[in-house]
């Protein structure tokens, strides 16, 4: 899977360094989803998974999703204006570890691509420090507001295609989503649905909420894709409305980011 179409972090990752982009690739403060109370859910299974991605709108959350070869975590605190996102990828041939870091109006990156970095002139920066980009000179670069994307896996975007759903238990549900029919998703991105073919129309999922209706953990059973074989994207969410606010770096950790850097953003 090209984890990119999944995470807006990994989206700024992946342009740093050409041709990594097609690499292969939690509790909650609330009751848990065996309480036997579901007060306000909605009776209907596709209204209740639809309703339960509004407290990720909110955008106050800590959020983990893991995938072959790939982690990552991160938080979302929409209060303090800021979001951070951490992920681990890689096989045999390469290993990358990514942290981005926003507090608005300022963007931390740091990458560590291993031996990917010898010899890559203005790139040894990215190993050791992270890059410290000023929103103003970055422009439009989207793949550096976190905030803006807020849900990793975009959740309220897939449950739009919903072409079957049932409850498997209490807060429990399963079924299959159109990928093709979901609109402004990264998920649904022009190549990945050429790849997918008619396999798109019929995703299945698994998917878990609270007591509360609020989504705590989705699961994508992604099938084979060009390249790429099948495989689980699990994303799992908590800590609503209880996230902490991300802290910048400290300083003598933290360099300028050079004009090369800005311009791989774009």
């Amino acid at each position: 899977m090209n984890i990119r179409r999944w995470s807006v972090g990994v989206i700024a990752a992946t342009l740093l360094v050409p041709g990594l982009a097609a690499c292969n690739s939690g509790g909650t403060d609330s009751p848990s989803v065996g309480s036997s109370s579901e007060a306000g859910i909605p009776a209907d299974p596709k209204a209740a998974l639809v309703a339960s991605t509004k407290g990720l709108a909110d955008g106050n959350f800590t959020f983990t999703i893991t995938a072959d070869s790939m982690s990552g975590k991160g938080t979302f605190h929409k209060p303090s204006n800021s979001a951070q996102m951490t992920m681990t990828m890689g096989d045999e041939e390469f290993t990358m570890d990514f942290d981005l870091i926003q507090i608005q109006p300022d963007t931390w990156v740091k990458v560590d691509l291993g031996d990917l970095f010898n010899g890559v002139p203005g790139m040894e920066a990215f190993k050791d420090k992270y890059q410290h980009l000023d929103a103003a000179k970055a422009g439009d670069a989207k793949n550096l507001d976190l905030l803006k994307g807020a849900d990793p896996a975009d959740a309220a975007a897939m449950f739009e295609g919903l072409t079957d759903v049932q409850k498997t238990g209490e807060g429990a549900y399963s079924g299959t989503f159109d990928l093709s029919a979901v609109q402004d998703s990264v998920a649904a991105d022009e190549e990945l649905l050429k790849e997918l073919g008619d396999k798109a129309k019929a995703v299945p999922f698994t998917a878990k909420l609270d007591t509360e209706g609020r989504l705590t953990e989705l699961v994508m059973s992604m099938p084979a894709a060009g390249d790429t074989t099948a495989q689980d994207i699990k994303v799992t969410y908590a800590e609503y409305g209880a996230a902490t606010a991300v802290q910048a770096p400290p300083a003598d950790q933290v360099t300028e980011a050079s004009e090369q850097t800005y311009e791989m953003f774009k």
